[in-house]
């Protein structure tokens, strides 16, 4: 089997932020509680190795005795939830990433401005839910170019479109074409609200998958990014299956590949908010299984930094601890013998 890893994959520098800040809190508070609202990115697996060491995942603020530290997630939370904590007394880690943050600043400024809202994304979604909430009034959700003849709009010159920050690209293209049809003088963001990690992944799926037989992707069923990446190999004409783990492969995948996945071409791929050593536990079950050898394709250079919350600081500097210059940062994975273990590898320049 010819196993292609594909570079960038996994958490990106949003997720790796929110993660480390729900890391730092347990380890420097360790005589109370850490409390996070929703879960702090959507993996099964980062969620329950946290609760394993303490943390408290609640739907609900009135949940949390008041004084609490509380860390909001990766999604973000709407001016409401912000306010229900102040009032509560709570000591709240804003771990929103600042991609996130940027469509809530949108939203906000274009709403001063007396500008209706079209929020394209998914309604249930926790990040659209925080970011309608920072206009309610103006803004409307629009999942499927279906939903644009039901829009209620006062001046059709006065519109702007935003989007979720975990869609397809491909998916996201079609909507706001259509907007742009029903609404030819419609106001976009000045830059893209597409998250550069979710572009990067769904541009390495979409040049990789064609060359391969099978694609699969590492991550949770309600991770937005990684299904999309799922629906982009699909829509290149290659089979891809989601996956938490390595528990949920199948053979059966494979009977349709050559050789029955012995002589097949695999890319492995991960969501923005899956583990690393998730991906390393699939490479070594599909060598053992099937043989052959792993390339690492890196096709889109990543460097992203972002600060630390002011909140986490404070407490760090509470506990005597220097926070000052530390940053999350992330780039391109790198294969290590520690994670992956000895394997046959190759590694290809970008594409």
């Amino acid at each position: 089997m010819r196993i292609i890893l594909s570079n960038p994959r996994g958490f990106c520098a949003g997720v790796h932020m929110a993660v480390d800040v729900v890391d730092q809190l347990i380890g420097l508070c360790k005589d109370e509680p850490i409390y996070v609202y929703h879960e702090i990115v959507h993996n099964k697996h980062v969620v329950q190795r946290f609760i394993d060491r303490g943390a408290v995942f609640v739907e609900d603020l009135n949940e949390v005795p008041e004084g609490s530290i509380v860390v909001f997630s990766a999604h973000g939370v709407s001016p409401a939830v912000r306010e229900l904590a102040r009032q509560r007394r709570f000591t709240a880690v804003d771990a929103t990433c600042p991609l996130v943050t940027k469509v809530h600043s949108e939203a906000v400024r274009y709403a001063r401005q007396g500008y209706q809202i079209l929020l394209v994304g998914h309604a249930d979604h926790q990040e659209i839910i925080g970011t309608r909430g920072e206009a309610p009034d103006a803004t409307q959700v629009v999942e499927c170019p279906e939903d644009i003849p039901g829009l209620e709009i006062k001046d059709p010159n006065k519109l702007v479109y935003l989007t979720q920050t975990t869609l397809s690209t491909d998916d996201a293209a079609v909507i706001i074409d259509a907007l742009k049809r029903a609404f030819p003088n419609i106001k976009e963001p000045p830059g893209s609200d597409i998250c550069y990690a979710t572009t990067n992944r769904q541009h390495a799926v979409r040049q990789i998958a064609p060359e391969c037989d099978l694609v699969l992707v590492v991550g949770s069923k309600n991770s937005s990014n990684s299904l999309r990446l799922t629906e982009i190999s699909q829509n290149v004409g290659v089979k891809a299956f989601l996956l938490d783990d390595v528990t949920e492969l199948r053979d059966e995948w494979f009977d349709g590949t050559p050789g029955r996945g012995r002589d097949a071409a695999v890319m492995l791929t991960a969501g923005a908010s899956a583990p690393e050593d998730l991906v390393a536990e699939i490479c070594r079950t599909l060598m053992r299984r099937y043989g052959g050898t792993i390339e690492q394709r890196d096709v889109v250079p990543e460097d992203v930094e972002f600060g630390l919350p002011s909140t986490l600081k404070k407490i760090m500097r509470d506990k005597g601890l220097d926070p000052e210059g530390c940053k999350i940062r992330v780039g391109n994975w790198k294969i290590t013998q520690e994670v992956y273990g000895a394997v046959p590898l190759t590694v290809s320049a970008k594409s």
